[in-house]
């Protein structure tokens, strides 16, 4: 009978696991911001050619561009890109390994599959935590000049007014303002509700509302109506002082703004809303909840892109690579789909931005587990 040799693991060499996991790491990071600053590149090739004549027609300079446009322009595009390019280097140098006998060299010097998954996920938390700096404190400010210069230089999309604004300033107290003026801070037909429970027990109208100072505004040419039980009041003057807990600027906030806070920003905007009593936060949640799921991507991605390449298969590598594009296609339509859930109320704002990150967990998992097999 042959006798089965006994591996002595006092005895290995773990430098040379270390040292190929740094190769391995080397790999997987050079590869990746290698082809994102490839498409970045392409991207802004395409955009510049697009916008060339607002640039020339307003006379900026390159430098001026260059620092107010595309220095936001790229952390931007590079946070949207990147699962899709964490699963594309992947693919494309475990392929390569696998194709070059490299990963059967390591799995016969000892190594199993689990644990060459270490510099995979390694480098898979690197990018979780550059994604998540950059989605949560880099991106949103710098997003915010991104449109300003758009708007500014570009098309031009904001608007100084708001029409029919209608809000909870707190628990039991409506605000209504037909139009509302930012250029000077003044609102028209204005009114002012106050609820117990169910029951309205004062109401305010006013020809004109204007902002003072904090939380501090002015009613003019009101009528107020006070009501206990079948019993009605009436006030009416020309100016009424009075203190409602909002700013001018949280008339022109909208679920697109929410990408233009940081994480302290966008968690105390939702703290103060609902100590008010406001419901309507779907969008700011669903904002909330991304920039926690998508980094996470990191780790599915890196995931399903291994045991998708790391068998060595006839044909090279095209056929994992575009299986891993149309799967990844599949994640970020389904990630972009699954928002909308969340708006409608069909789900909550966790399930919906959460449900592919599950999907896609599962799907990786088993595919792992039918490689070790």
């Amino acid at each position: 009978m042959t006798k089965h040799k006994h591996i002595d693991l006092k005895h290995i060499d773990w430098r040379i696991f270390k040292r190929l996991d740094w190769y391995i790491v080397r790999k997987f990071l050079g590869t990746f911001f290698f082809s994102i600053i490839l498409i970045l590149s392409i991207g802004i090739v395409f955009d510049l050619t697009e916008k060339m004549d607002d640039f020339y027609e307003h006379q900026l300079s390159a430098q001026y561009v260059i620092s107010n446009y595309y220095i936001h322009f790229i952390p931007y595009y590079m946070n949207m890109f990147s699962p899709l390019f964490i699963f594309i280097s992947v693919i494309f140098f475990t392929s390569k390994l696998a194709g070059n006998s490299e990963i059967i060299a390591m799995m016969a010097s000892g190594i199993s599959l689990q644990r060459l998954m270490y510099p995979y996920l390694f480098s898979a938390t690197l990018l979780f935590f550059m994604s998540f700096w950059l989605g949560g404190y880099i991106i949103p400010p710098s997003s915010g000049k991104l449109l300003d210069f758009t708007d500014k230089y570009v098309e031009h999309f904001t608007t100084e007014n708001a029409r029919n604004v209608q809000m909870e300033v707190e628990p039991g107290t409506i605000l209504y303002i037909e139009t509302y003026r930012q250029t000077n801070n003044v609102g028209y037909r204005a009114s002012l509700e106050h609820f117990e429970g169910k029951t309205l027990t004062m109401r305010i109208t006013a020809e004109r509302i204007i902002y003072d100072s904090v939380n501090c505004w002015h009613l003019e040419n009101y009528t107020r109506r006070d009501f206990d039980g079948m019993h009605e009041s009436m006030t009416r003057g020309e100016r009424l002082d009075t203190i409602i807990p909002m700013y001018p600027s949280e008339l022109f906030i909208t679920a697109q703004q929410a990408q233009q806070m940081t994480n302290p920003e966008l968690r105390a905007y939702m703290q103060r809303q609902r100590e008010r009593g406001a419901g309507n936060l779907q969008a700011f949640e669903t904002e909330w909840w991304k920039r926690w799921a998508s980094p996470i991507g990191a780790f599915i991605m890196t995931l399903l892109g291994f045991t998708m390449s790391c068998k060595k298969v006839r044909g090279g590598m095209g056929k994992n690579l575009g299986i891993g594009v149309a799967l990844t296609a599949g994640y970020i339509l389904f990630s972009t789909v699954s928002t909308t859930f969340s708006v409608s109320g069909v789900m909550t704002p966790f399930m919906a931005v959460w449900l592919p990150n599950f999907i896609f967990l599962a799907i990786g998992i088993y595919l792992y587990l039918q490689v070790r097999k």
